[in-house]
């Protein structure tokens, strides 16, 4: 991609970004986006198909981004203390650009994309559990758990705390499945 390319692309994503944080995403047109980023809508529609297909593509890239940056990803099963303590720090440091892409409609698909992703790492490494059901609903059952249960207690219960239980907890569940 030339610098051209990338300079509207940004802008596109820019736009999208100021308009994303004020109103939800069906209220988002091309023409509005087109002209806070100061383009034609022909020009938007040479990197996306729609609205829908940017805000999925710039969700899949901040939760890639995201889990790039736990440094051992198959030690959900080995050291979920770890995993689970980086995993967190790295949601915290993210919290604003979370909070603007997976608002309002979006909300309930954060959980689902990483669980989409951590599993696909764990799979990376233990491909014997891709097919196993009894192994998927446990990971389902810890990731999606203890994703919601971190997001509703993290402002109201000490974070060392809060993480420590939910790391008991998944501990135990692992200990006697894996």
């Amino acid at each position: 991609m030339d610098l051209r390319q990338q300079k509207t692309k940004r802008s596109i994503i820019n736009a999208f970004l100021r308009l994303r944080s004020k109103k939800p995403l069906e209220k988002i047109t091309v023409r509005e986006l087109s002209e806070l980023a100061e383009i034609h809508k022909a020009t938007f529609y040479l990197h996306y198909h729609d609205i829908y297909e940017l805000s999925e593509s710039l969700e899949r890239e901040l939760i890639e981004s995201i889990l790039a940056g736990i440094s051992d990803p198959a030690s959900f099963l080995t050291n979920t203390e770890r995993f689970n303590e980086e995993l967190y720090c790295l949601l915290i440091s993210h919290e604003s650009m979370l909070g603007i892409l997976f608002s309002g409609s979006r909300a309930g698909l954060l959980a689902d994309m990483l669980e989409k992703h951590i599993k696909n790492y764990i799979f990376n490494f233990f491909p014997e559990y891709r097919d196993d059901p009894q192994k998927n609903i446990i990971l389902t059952y810890l990731i999606q758990g203890s994703y919601r249960a971190y997001m509703q207690y993290y402002r109201t219960t000490d974070p060392k705390q809060l993480v420590h239980l939910i790391n008991s907890v998944s501990a135990d569940i692992l200990q006697k499945i894996f």
